[in-house]
C-alpha cells in the first residue's frame, strides 16, 4: 500500500501552479499540444490508437493497456502564440457611417509572453488485463492581453484569461488479444476572468466577469489490433457542463453572478501502423461538437439577465499524418503534419482569439537513456490562416463601436517529456486472481 501511494503521488503531480494556460493552440481556447512531448512532434497522428506513447490517455483511455507495469510520463510544454489586431477601416460609433471613434489604433500582440503548460500520465498493471491509472492536464485554456490597452476596440475586450485543471482516473482492460475497453473520469477545474472598457475613451474604466467552478464528465474507448503491427482506436470525450459562479464589476456596482457553460464534446479515430523494424506510421481525425458553444447568459442570483457571452461557433475538425523512424535502438525521430478546420471564422471571431482554420508542421525525438527512463522532445509551428475581426453590423457580440481588423497569427510550441518505468521491465507482471465473493 505504501508503494501505491508513493508510485501515484509521484505519478500524477501536475504542477497546477504553472496552469496559467497560454493561448490556446486549438480551435477557440482548446489546448491539444500541452498534452505530449512525443505527440507534439508527430501533430498528435495516431493520438486514438497509442501512436503517442502515454499522452494517448488523453483522447483514448483504452490506451493505458499498451504499458506494461508501472509506468509515469510528465511533460512540460511552452507555447507562444503572436497576433496583433491593425483595423482595416475608420472605427466608428453607432453605425458604419457613424462619427469616428476618438481612438483608431489596433490592440498590437494579444499573446504576451506564451505560457507553461504541464501534462503528466500513469498508469499500474495490476494483472495480465486490468490496468488503472491518472491523467492530469489542461484541455483549455487561453491567455489573451492587447498590449495596447486603449485601443479602437477596447470595449470588446482588453483581455481575457482561462485557466482549467483537468484530472481524470483511468480503468482500462484487455479483454483479449485484439480488443481493449477504457474509461475515464473527468474532474474539471475552470477559472475565467474577461475584461473590457466601460467606454470608448482613453480613460474608461473596466468592466470584469469573473468566476471559477468545478465540474465533470467521462471518457471511454477501445482499441482493435486486427493484425500484428496494426492498432486502430476510436474514442468520446463528453461534454463538461461547467456552472460557473463569480462577480460582475462594474464602475457602480459588484453584482454576484453565475453562467453556465457546455464546452463540447469530442469524438477521436486513430490508426498506427509499423511498417518495418525501424519505420511506423500513424493517422488521426478528430472532430469536436463546438456548435454547442454559442449563447451563454450571465445572470445574477436572483435570476435577473445582466449580459450574454455569445459565441456562435461551428464544428471543428483536425486531421494529421506522422511518421516515426527508429534510428538506433536508443534514438527514434518522428514527424508529423496536421491540418484544422477551426470553430472559428469571419463572422464569429472576438477580439480575445486570432484563431482560425491553421497548418501544423512537427518534428521531434525520443531517446531511451536507460531501461527505465526515456526522453522526448516535440515543436510545432503553427502556420494560421489572417484572422478577421468584423463588429460591422452582424456581429454575435456586436456593440455601439464598428470596427474591422485583421491580424496575421503564428503559434511556436515546444515540449519536453520523461517517462519513467517504476517496476523492473525484465520481470514479467505477476497475474493476480480475481477474489469475487458470492
Amino acid at each position: 500500500m505504501k508503494g501505491l501511494v508513493r508510485t501515484a503521488a509521484a505519478a500524477t503531480v501536475s504542477l497546477a501552479a504553472l496552469l496559467a494556460a497560454g493561448a490556446a493552440s486549438a480551435s477557440s481556447f482548446a489546448i491539444r499540444s500541452g498534452q505530449s512531448a512525443e505527440g507534439l512532434g508527430m501533430a498528435f497522428a495516431g493520438a486514438a490508437s497509442g501512436g503517442i506513447g502515454m499522452g494517448a490517455m488523453a483522447w483514448n483511455p483504452a490506451t493505458i493497456t499498451m504499458f506494461p507495469g508501472r509506468t509515469s510520463n510528465w511533460n512540460f510544454t511552452y507555447l507562444n502564440a503572436n497576433a496583433s489586431y491593425d483595423p482595416t477601416s475608420v472605427t466608428r460609433l453607432g453605425s458604419p457611417f457613424g462619427p469616428a471613434s476618438p481612438i483608431q489604433n489596433g490592440t498590437g500582440n494579444i499573446g504576451g509572453d506564451g505560457g507553461f503548460i504541464p501534462a503528466s500520465y500513469s498508469a499500474w498493471q495490476l494483472t495480465d488485463r486490468l490496468w488503472i491509472g491518472m491523467h492530469t492536464g489542461a484541455p483549455y485554456g487561453l491567455r489573451s492581453k492587447a498590449e495596447d490597452q486603449v485601443n479602437a476596440a477596447q470595449i470588446y475586450g482588453r483581455s481575457a484569461k482561462v485557466t482549467t485543471i483537468n484530472v481524470s482516473p483511468t480503468i482500462g482492460y484487455q479483454v483479449n488479444d485484439w480488443l481493449s475497453v477504457g474509461a475515464a473520469l473527468q474532474v474539471q477545474y475552470l477559472n475565467t476572468s474577461l475584461k473590457q472598457a466601460a467606454g470608448i475613451g482613453p480613460t474608461a474604466p473596466p468592466v470584469i466577469i469573473e468566476g471559477d467552478t468545478i465540474d465533470f464528465g467521462y471518457r471511454f474507448g477501445f482499441t482493435l489490433t486486427p493484425f500484428q503491427g496494426t492498432n486502430i482506436g476510436l474514442a468520446y470525450r463528453s461534454e463538461v457542463r461547467q456552472t460557473l459562479e463569480g462577480t460582475l464589476r462594474t464602475p457602480l456596482a459588484v453584482i454576484p453572478v453565475r453562467a453556465n457553460l457546455n464546452l463540447p464534446d469530442s469524438v477521436v479515430f486513430g490508426v498506427s501502423q509499423v511498417i518495418n523494424d525501424q519505420w511506423q506510421v500513424h493517422a488521426g481525425v478528430e472532430w469536436t461538437n463546438w456548435s454547442r458553444f454559442r449563447n451563454i447568459p450571465v445572470v445574477s442570483k436572483a435570476g435577473i439577465p445582466a449580459t450574454s457571452l455569445n459565441f456562435q461557433y461551428d464544428d471543428a475538425w483536425f486531421f494529421s499524418l506522422g511518421a516515426e523512424y527508429k534510428y538506433s535502438n536508443a534514438l527514434t525521430l518522428r514527424a508529423g503534419v496536421g491540418y484544422e478546420l477551426s470553430a472559428v471564422n469571419d463572422r464569429n471571431r472576438t477580439i480575445f482569439i486570432s484563431d482560425n482554420d491553421r497548418l501544423w508542421l512537427s518534428a521531434g525525438a525520443s531517446y531511451q537513456l536507460t531501461d527505465k527512463i526515456k526522453l522526448d522532445l516535440g515543436y510545432t509551428y503553427i502556420d494560421v490562416k489572417k484572422a478577421k475581426v468584423n463588429y460591422d453590423g452582424a456581429h454575435p457580440q456586436q456593440g455601439a463601436v464598428f470596427y474591422t481588423a485583421e491580424a496575421k497569427p503564428y503559434v511556436h510550441v515546444a515540449s519536453v517529456g520523461i517517462t519513467y518505468r517504476w517496476d523492473d521491465p525484465t520481470q514479467t507482471v505477476p497475474v493476480h486472481p480475481v477474489v469475487r465473493k458470492y
